[in-house]
């Protein structure tokens, strides 16, 4: 018998399908010891930037069954788009059954409003463009486009899109300052647009701490990632909990071996198609 924990809310980022660095086992084996009424992926679960199509093992092609499979069952899944998978905001605000598409979500929970976001469309903007991240949905809007621009700009030059998650790893001595400012500057922007949680990733840097100013406070999540810290964001019984694989403890279950249902060749030939309109 398969012993699984129900929860309201489940919060992932960071995947990296298609890369060595995901751990996709670990996830699948998350996956199948949760029953959540929400799957809120927030965004770079399939890494279009490093994708090769002759690397997608069986494992990440479980992690995607399962998905689809929870949404088939019930599970709402919203899709938030982030850095790594950017080639999906051209379907921003699309629904695929319980599967919606968007570049950002704005829920009440329990009477409480969380803003739920990767956290890409900061990385140009904390020391140079604040006040873009001021202008609400509108900033926002033009805070993707600015980073798609310069993304697009960086690639015609033969150099390295901008991450900042990668930034971040690469420099020891820069990394807690760049995470500090990442997380003030997100926070403040919750605390100034009166939002209760503020929730994202991109960094790999979970974490769960109240913020404050003078203008009141906010609780900021980040859901970390699955290449390196293996958590997860529950939310159940109005609290929220950071979840780590390899310390919380699993519930019984049993890893699905069955996965003849997808056929290995089309989703790689649909991730290939994706990954060419985005050069046209």
């Amino acid at each position: 018998m398969i012993i699984k924990r129900k929860l309201e809310i489940v919060v992932i980022s960071d995947v990296h399908l298609g890369t060595n660095g995901c751990h996709a086992k670990k996830l699948l084996n998350y996956l199948n010891c949760i029953t959540p009424k929400k799957l809120i992926l927030n965004g770079d679960i399939i890494d279009a930037w490093q994708f090769n199509k002759q690397y997608f093992p069986k494992q990440h092609l479980k992690v995607i069954k399962k998905i689809m499979d929870m949404a088939a069952d019930g599970v709402e899944v919203i899709y938030i788009t982030g850095n790594h998978d950017d080639i999906l905001r051209k379907f921003s605000g699309k629904n695929i059954g319980n599967i919606s598409i968007v570049d950002k979500k704005v829920l009440t929970i329990d009477g409480k409003e969380a803003w739920f976001f990767h956290g890409d469309v900061f990385d140009m903007s904390i020391q140079n463009a604040k006040w873009l991240a001021r202008l609400g949905s509108y900033g926002y809007k033009i805070l993707l486009l600015l980073n798609k621009w310069y993304n697009l700009l960086l690639e015609k030059l033969g150099k390295e899109k901008f991450s900042k998650s990668k930034r971040i790893k690469n420099s020891t001595v820069n990394s807690s300052k760049a995470i500090n400012t990442f997380e003030k500057v997100v926070s403040n922007l919750a605390i100034e647009n009166g939002y209760d949680y503020v929730i994202c990733g991109h960094i790999h840097h979970p974490k769960m701490e109240i913020k404050e100013t003078k203008k009141g406070q906010t609780l900021y999540l980040n859901s970390g990632d699955w290449t390196e810290h293996f958590t997860a964001l529950e939310y159940q019984f109005k609290r929220w909990k950071l979840y780590h694989y390899n310390k919380d403890k699993l519930a019984p279950f049993f890893v699905d071996e069955d996965v003849n249902e997808l056929i290995m060749k089309d989703l790689i030939a649909a991730i290939t198609v994706f990954k060419q309109e985005k050069h046209l």
